[in-house]
């Protein structure tokens, strides 16, 4: 007896890309139009822009993390994992479970949207020494690790000590850094006030890049904006200055000063999932290259986008111009991508993926920001304003954006809280131990597990 199956949609992540996919294609297909299934090893998605403000307490972890399952009308399958390769010619992808167990997943159509890996460099002791700022775990971690940093030096009567306890270095002078060094100098500042041993002057913030300007997207007028506010609070900024190498009491800067610190705090950018490696396919710059409808030439029902995608952006002139991997072209292409793949189900043409950037916010915390919404350039409260506001409208659900502005007004009339939690005290937790880069395959390996495994077996 012939059994007709719907065609078989697999979506890769879920982040703000996979999302958005996976949402528009439940409220546009018909249910027995085609099977979607999801592949991502939480079953939230994760807020990234305001991890920063996790990490210093504004927010509590649960308010930037949606669960993919409140909808009461969510259709999709998850399969709790890691893509760890992808079977072009066999329409296989190869995903390693949470239980580390191995499955080969068939499909019709796959959408990757895989994310990004924090960037790093061949620096002796930065992967065992730094901590990152990509995870939930990680923004928890280095909050409950500054803390205790502060209880430590509190406790110690070594001169030696309390100078490598209460120095910061951030490593990254683009959104993520600076907001993270901004936020985190601002929990040290109130918090001091609790420790009557140590003295405010010895705590010091570290902010280095190896460009020559912070954050050069928003122009020089408010990159040399953030820059003044940043320094009128004490913060160390370094321009054209990186690691030379890091130990667990002391770092080496590139320009040879040594800093005695226990807390490195990488965030020198991202580059495309190693699962992109293991296609086989054309990359740019590391990014999978696609065409303006997100597909990839070749290969029939194949599309990717978000960070680990070069989409070329149609917005402008210059024809190699590539979108950057920012939320709103994330959620954007999410939304474009999921109409594409219906009109590959349906034998309608595809369309190209335009979208005009809106700006950028970068939120110093308190009363500080700088923003530039539509080229407009903002600093202050007005930016503030504008910052979180886009913020809490980018938001997924209701829930999210009662407990985020909950959490705001709190810490606004509260103040900070110094506690930490300690739960992952026991459990390292530097870049090393986040990125699981070596639980990818090759494309070699793809094939023999592809071969010699059948389709849903281990």
């Amino acid at each position: 007896m012939n059994t007709v199956t719907r065609p078989r949609i697999l979506v890769v992540g879920a982040g703000f890309a996979g999302v958005e996919c996976v949402r528009r294609l439940e409220r546009k297909l018909a249910p027995d139009e085609a099977d979607v299934t999801l592949v991502t090893p939480f079953s939230y998605q994760l807020y990234l822009p305001l991890l920063p403000q996790v990490a210093s307490g504004v927010l509590t972890p649960q308010s930037i993390a949606v669960s993919l399952r409140r909808s009461k009308k969510y259709r999709t399958r998850i399969i709790p994992g890691g893509a760890i390769g992808v079977d072009l010619k066999s329409k296989v992808c190869v995903i390693r479970t949470i239980t580390d167990e191995i499955v080969n997943e068939p499909y019709d159509y796959i959408v990757l949207t895989p994310g990004s890996i924090t960037r790093t460099f061949d620096i002796p002791g930065l992967t065992e020494h730094a901590y990152g700022m990509k995870t939930l775990a990680e923004a928890a971690y280095v909050r409950d690790h500054v803390i205790s940093q502060l209880d430590l030096a509190d406790a110690s009567d070594d001169p030696a000590e309390r100078a490598s306890r209460l120095q910061f270095v951030v490593v990254g002078g683009g959104y993520a850094g600076t907001e993270t060094a901004a936020c985190l100098q601002k929990l040290t500042h109130a918090a001091v006030k609790r420790y009557p041993r140590i003295d405010p002057a010895l705590i010091k913030w570290h902010l280095i890049d190896i460009a020559p300007k912070l954050m050069p997207e928003l122009g020089d007028k408010l990159g040399t904006s953030a820059q003044t506010i940043l320094r009128k609070r004490g913060i160390d900024i370094s321009l054209g200055v990186s690691i030379a190498k890091a130990g667990p009491e002391e770092v080496t800067f590139t320009d040879g000063r040594v800093v005695p610190t226990r807390t490195l705090i990488w965030t020198a950018g991202v580059v495309a999932s190693p699962l992109i490696a293991t296609l086989g396919a054309e990359t740019v710059r590391g990014r999978l290259a696609v065409s303006a409808e997100m597909n990839l030439p070749g290969h029939d029902g194949v599309f990717a986008l978000g960070d680990s995608a070069a989409v070329p952006d149609k917005a402008k002139d210059d024809d190699s111009a590539i979108c950057p991997p920012t939320a709103q072209h994330a959620m954007r292409q999410g939304r474009h991508v999921a109409d594409n793949v219906m009109a590959t189900l349906r034998n309608k043409p595809l369309t190209p993926y335009v979208h005009k950037d809106l700006g950028l916010v970068v939120d110093l915390g308190g009363k500080d920001a700088v923003s530039k919404p539509l080229g407009i350039e903002l600093r202050g409260l007005p930016a503030q304003a504008v910052a979180r506001g886009y913020h809490w409208s980018a938001l997924r659900t209701g829930v999210a954006k009662t407990r985020v502005m909950t959490n705001w007004v709190l810490n606004a009339v509260a103040g900070d809280d110094f506690v930490r939690t300690g739960f992952q005290s026991r459990k390292p937790a530097t870049l090393k131990d986040f990125e699981y880069t070596n639980a990818y395959l090759s494309p070699e390996q793809v094939r023999e597990q592809v071969e010699g495994t059948a389709p849903g077996k281990a």
